[in-house]
């Protein structure tokens, strides 16, 4: 029914996938194998290749729970990697064939987070119109805190203040090459204390990722004298600095820390990216909305994208015949 060829990732994939990400309008670093399989005993990878006549045309890095396939769920976003070659028509019908492909398979829903617009190199949503023709649902949407660095961004009044004073406290910023006294001595203990939680990664693994993306991973520090304040730990794409990690210490008065710290990162560090993404304000699977942290983001100039999860039938795939006239 397909001139594309469906395979599973292995190990004999790694050099082809990686060289691909290169090629790519709609990928980043969290796709390269050296970052998707930093937690690889976590899951399960059923991470799929498509070819043309033994050419490599996408990949969709994802992984099998129960008897449904996920875009990886140690990732951040997913969905379906091509480059700027590949037409809307292509798509559409690579889609088809992963439809058809995990059908085979006896898999009965397919998970799919997009990746959001301003990670893209160029525009890149043709998945999305072959979702829709797939008639996926969309069971999650997040939003995310966006800030179009290009554009003329005024902060609030309050930020201001806060600025002010943190200048009057003399807080120091450093950017750091390891990152256990912010995990340790900032982020665990809140995350501890305010969500019985702990962060997505250990310092060993944060650290091993610093060592494969140096260029990628930066963490930032705010220091009131020696002592560690604040930080923030950010995932700079081609496009985008985004803050994966934001924590202060709370048992310190009101320094005016974190907004010190991001109106360095916004308007110095990372000024000639064309986005600056704060992440999510979202919990319970986007259906609740952090009021607060939302508003402080805001503040700093940000407005809102969407992040949409969708699922899909496999049996779907007969949804996609017949739909070019």
């Amino acid at each position: 029914m397909t001139k594309y060829t469906i395979k599973k990732y292995d190990q004999n994939d790694h050099q082809i996938w990686n060289d691909f990400i290169a090629q790519a309008k709609n990928a980043t670093f969290l796709f390269h194998r050296d970052f998707m399989e930093y937690h690889q005993d976590r899951f399960e990878d059923f991470s799929l290749l498509v070819f043309e006549d033994q050419k490599l045309k996408a990949f969709l890095p994802a992984n099998k729970k129960d008897n449904d396939i996920y875009s990886h769920q140690g990732l951040t976003y997913g969905g379906l990697v091509y480059n700027e070659r590949t037409k809307l028509t292509s798509v559409i019908e690579i889609f088809q064939a992963i439809l058809f492909f995990l059908n085979e398979f006896k898999i009965q829903k397919l998970h799919l987070k997009t990746l959001p617009s301003i990670y893209n190199l160029k525009p890149a949503e043709e998945i999305l119109y072959a979702l829709f023709l797939a008639e996926a649902k969309i069971f999650r949407r997040d939003s995310l805190s966006v800030i179009d660095l290009l554009q003329k961004n005024k902060i609030s009044k309050i930020r201001e203040r806060s600025l002010k004073k943190a200048i009057s406290n003399e807080l120091i910023i450093k950017e750091e090459n390891d990152f256990e006294l912010f995990w340790n001595e900032v982020l665990i203990p809140n995350l501890q204390t305010k969500h019985d939680a702990k962060p997505v990664h250990s310092v060993e693994e944060i650290n091993q990722l610093k060592l494969h993306f140096p260029d990628n991973i930066h963490q930032f520090n705010v220091y009131l004298k020696d002592k560690i304040v604040a930080g923030t730990t950010i995932f700079e794409t081609e496009t985008v600095a985004h803050c994966q990690y934001i924590s202060k210490n709370e048992n310190d008065a009101d320094l005016g820390s974190l907004d010190f710290l991001f109106h360095y990162l916004i308007q110095e560090r990372f000024a000639k990216k064309r986005f600056f993404d704060f992440g999510i304000s979202n919990e319970n699977q986007g259906k609740n909305l952090n009021e607060g942290l939302s508003y402080w983001k805001e503040s700093f100039g940000a407005s809102t994208i969407v992040h949409d999860f969708y699922e899909v039938e496999t049996v779907n795939y007969n949804k996609l015949n017949g739909i070019f006239v």
